[in-house]
């Protein structure tokens, strides 16, 4: 993950793409600015990628976007991106090209549940490390004619030791401080509901996909059987179709699961169903040299420009980011603020029930900053 080196000043890029992607990403920098002297003194670089820009300059990720994000930021956030679900000459998804430029090999995605009035769920504090540059999302794809006229579909499907190494070896990692960090608390006298060891599970289905998700498992369990430094993390494997099922039904307990792209994808995105909307859950595109934040959720076009997106997911998602720069203690109160608002009840948007507005939402938070 980026190196969480202490500076004296941030260059955040900062991309809304499209949809709500408009309305959320400024009410996660507002909160950002409102830290003040809690954060390095911090300016925000607004770029451009997206359906929209496609549309307007015949270009999803501009040129201009990758050597600023490269040459002169230090993170990003990245809004929401409309994608069309038929496929359109010259377009690409953007969030996926940005992957691949910046080497942002791990979709991080926290999913914990907070208790919201009215809602009651189970308890669930996981994270999903998903591998975030190859298997099907390569894009590699192709369409046959036959003899009889009839069409085929190809697909091809990528997998490596070196991907799956790396992102098992986050995924190790991120369990092993998580464990420490309940360890530290345990010893401060707080209650910690998670009892045992850290745990990572690895997601695959290498029962019918023996070859690709043979090497994931294999690759993924090597990091562990490796080295004595993950004594003390527990390893265990899923499979796919069983890890939907148990992640609804028992979601406390999984830690940290890690996955190829496809599946950490589709999981991350139902755990969201856990914790009540997709609209809470935040998530970092994260590289060795270079983090981007980014909302889990789409771009909402149905809502788009009526103030009722839920900004939370942008705005934890601007605390992960600051987490991972080394800012913890700023990430912490924003997370605060944020789980005081939910609690409290009575500033929730549509998705939760509620009839707040972004910008009332957006306003409560930064009250309890």
């Amino acid at each position: 993950m980026a190196s969480a080196v202490k500076r004296t000043a941030l260059k955040l890029g900062m991309i809304p793409a499209d949809g709500i992607g408009k309305e959320v990403l400024p009410a996660a920098q507002r909160v950002l600015e409102a830290l003040g002297s809690a954060i390095p003194k911090t300016t925000f670089v607004p770029l451009q990628a997206g359906w929209e820009e496609f549309n307007r300059n015949g270009k999803a990720l501009p040129d201009e976007t990758v050597r600023v994000l490269k040459e002169e930021c230090d993170a990003a956030m990245f809004g929401s991106v409309s994608s069309p679900s038929h496929k359109v000459e010259g377009y690409s998804s953007p969030i996926v090209a940005l992957r691949k430029h910046l080497d942002l090999y791990a979709n991080v995605r926290p999913v914990s549940s907070v208790p919201i009035p009215g809602q009651p769920g189970p308890t669930c504090d996981m994270v999903i490390v998903r591998e975030n540059t190859e298997c099907l999302y390569i894009k590699k794809e192709e369409i046959k004619t036959n003899a009889d006229g009839s069409k085929i579909a190809l697909a091809t499907r990528q997998i490596t030791s070196h991907a799956s190494s790396r992102i098992g070896k986050m995924a190790f990692e991120i369990a092993l401080r998580r464990g420490q960090e309940r360890e530290a608390a345990r010893n401060s006298g707080k209650d910690v509901w998670w009892k045992g060891e850290p745990k990572v599970t690895i997601v695959h289905k290498s029962n019918v996909l023996s070859i690709t998700d043979g090497l994931f498992r294999e690759s993924v369990r090597a990091i562990r059987e490796g080295t004595d430094k993950y004594n003390g993390v527990k390893m265990e494997e899923q499979l796919v179709d069983s890890m939907v099922y148990r992640m609804f039904r028992e979601p406390e307990i999984f830690d940290v699961a890690v996955a190829p792209n496809l599946y950490g994808d589709i999981i991350s995105d139902g755990a969201a169903a856990l914790v009540g909307s997709l609209g809470l859950v935040p998530s970092i595109n994260a590289g060795d040299d270079f983090v981007m934040g980014e909302p889990v959720h789409g771009s909402a076009p149905d809502i788009e420009g009526k103030n009722i997106a839920n900004p939370i997911a942008s705005i934890r998602s601007a605390a992960l980011l600051l987490s991972s720069l080394g800012y913890t203690d700023s990430a912490a109160k924003i997370n605060a603020a944020v789980d005081a608002v939910l609690v409290e009840g009575q500033y929730l948007t549509p998705d939760l029930g509620g009839k707040a507005s972004t910008t009332d939402v957006t306003e409560a938070i930064l009250k309890r900053l």
